[in-house]
């Protein structure tokens, strides 16, 4: 029918443009974004999957820095071990050098200033053996807990005693014979003690070194699959571009055609 009070084909033609309109925005949205998932509108189950994956995401991240941080902390009370180790070699040495009897008091006495002085730098690098404020070198008590995860997911760093005291060497003292031979056995349990530290903490560092390794692996397969949920496929996503900027175009000029038909019956008028 022939009308120029309503034009149905023209209402048809502007509601498929704004149809062709919308989609061309919502294209538009996802390939600037690269995100095919930009509001819950687009997906909202998606968009609940994806939030939950990318926090899992952010806490194993978390995880695998504070693991790193960990590992910072034992580097720093291993080398503090380091130093140790060789200072006690070094007073064992001479404990040794001042058993024998052919040196005099006065050398002795030598061997003595140097042995004090060698325990008063264990007693000092122990006092300073510190990481973000914890002392980890002064004390047998209390530990640090690394958490890389849930509630149970953590290693713990227990401190070791590492001063004079600790290693049993307060009272010791070269100045005779017979005290840098007593001296020597207890040199070597302190030896032994601090290695025995250091062990530990060496292998504290690598099991870290493993969570961290793990820990980067799973962030890296969780964010594969939140890729797979929220990343547009930028192929696919083009072709409907371009499918709905043809219907666009197409409905403009439609839409162009049925104003245009109330002319027609304008010619019957005259």
């Amino acid at each position: 029918m022939l009308a120029i009070k309503n034009n149905i084909m023209a209402a048809s033609a502007a509601r498929y443009l704004g149809t062709s309109y919308d989609a061309l925005a919502t294209s538009v949205e996802r390939l600037a974004s690269g995100l095919r998932i930009n509001s819950a509108k687009d997906d909202a189950a998606g968009l609940a999957v994806r939030e939950l994956m990318r926090a899992d995401v952010a806490v194993l991240q978390q995880g695998a820095r504070n693991a790193q941080d960990g590992i910072s902390l034992l580097q720093v009370a291993e080398g503090g071990m380091q130093t140790i180790d060789n200072l006690l070699t070094r007073m064992k040495q001479l404990g040794e050098q001042a058993s024998t009897g052919t040196y005099s008091s006065a050398q002795r006495s030598i061997m003595e200033s140097e042995f004090t002085e060698l325990a008063d730098e264990i007693e000092r690098i122990a006092g300073s053996a510190k990481f973000n404020g914890t002392s980890l070198l002064d004390s047998a008590s209390g530990s640090v807990s690394v958490y890389f995860g849930g509630e149970n997911d953590n290693i713990s760093i227990s401190m070791q005693d590492m001063t004079k005291t600790g290693l049993g060497i307060s009272t010791l003292n070269i100045d005779t014979a017979g005290s840098a031979q007593a001296a020597l056995t207890t040199l070597d349990t302190a030896i032994s003690d601090a290695n025995t530290a250091r062990a530990t903490f060496g292998a504290k560092m690598n099991r870290m070194a493993s969570t961290v390794e793990v820990l980067n692996v799973q962030a890296e397969n969780i964010s594969t699959a939140e890729s797979r949920i929220s990343d547009v496929d930028v192929a696919t996503e083009m072709a409907n571009f371009t499918r709905t900027q043809v219907l666009a175009q197409a409905g403009v000029a439609m839409l162009a055609q049925a104003n245009a038909m109330p002319q027609m019956a304008l010619t019957l008028l005259r």
